[in-house]
């Protein structure tokens, strides 16, 4: 089994176990185990906020190029990829993306813990979490510009939007080496720690952002993803729609905790 789920109250620690044989490429068990995975933690009203961990010190090289080249026999690359993971026609659901995961819209947070390379389709399924915590020799890249392999999973999408158009097309176009501090400078990570400690300040991460109440935390969440290319007007439209269906369910009693003494000067530990 090349992906495993260790469960600690409401934070699941995904952890896709490939090293081994290749440093966490992604072959089509995996991003089946891994989809399954991620739709398992978006359904499970106990689960909170998940951490995304690749075992054995490299968080993912990409796709695995010994599988890729198989598919060009025959008409496997028309079967497995072009007919089997493309979009096709209509509104039904594209399956998941040759990296797994990168096609889910999940409803709760994603934190990626980046331990060494998470280069090719490994960055791009490290773009797909909300956050990333990375160690100080881990690295991002485009690896897959040496083989004439595109970005299909989401990276040439959701880079720019995070770093901007030509931070992105610099890092796209010449496939280079992103290093950790790099990356933390331009907001590709947010969080570097020290090498073999990025599951365990992730977990901490994610324990922290668990214990709020939780729909108001979800109701801000969504509305970042949602008002992305929105007018300022209409974001403010749907931030408000958002916020008052959590304000009611969780804001209203709140205040009534404050008003009894709990959380002042900014006191987080009592809430």
């Amino acid at each position: 089994m090349t992906v495993r789920v260790e469960k600690q109250g409401h934070v699941w620690t995904v952890i896709h176990s490939r090293y081994q044989e290749a440093r966490n490429a992604m072959d089509p068990e995996s991003a089946d185990a891994l989809t399954a995975a991620f739709l398992e933690f978006d359904s499970d009203p106990e689960a909170r906020v998940a951490v995304f961990w690749g075992e054995g010190g490299a968080f993912c090289a990409g796709w695995d190029l010994k599988y890729g080249a198989s598919l060009f026999e025959g008409e496997a690359f028309q079967k497995e990829i072009v007919e089997g993971l493309g979009f096709g026609m209509g509104a039904a659901p594209a399956p998941r993306g040759p990296m797994g995961p990168s096609r889910l819209e999940l409803s709760k947070p994603v934190l990626a813990a980046v331990e060494g390379p998470a280069v090719a389709g490994g960055m791009e399924l490290a773009l797909w979490c909300d956050c990333r915590i990375m160690a100080e020799n881990a690295f991002f890249g485009v690896y897959c510009r040496r083989w004439g392999i595109p970005l299909i999973d989401g990276g040439s999408v959701r880079l720019p939007r995070i770093v901007g158009q030509g931070r992105a097309l610099d890092i796209i176009m010449t496939g280079r080496k992103v290093t950790a501090e790099e990356a933390e400078r331009i907001g590709l990570c947010e969080r570097m720690v020290p090498a073999g400690e990025t599951r365990a300040a992730a977990e901490a991460m994610a324990h922290e952002i668990a214990r709020f109440p939780q729909e108001a935390m979800l109701a801000d969440r969504r509305t970042v993803h949602e008002t992305r290319d929105m007018s300022v007007y209409e974001g403010l439209r749907r931030e408000w729609a958002n916020g008052l269906e959590a304000c009611r369910k969780e804001g209203l009693e709140g205040a009534g905790r404050f008003s009894s003494g709990l959380g002042r000067s900014g006191d987080f530990s009592k809430i």
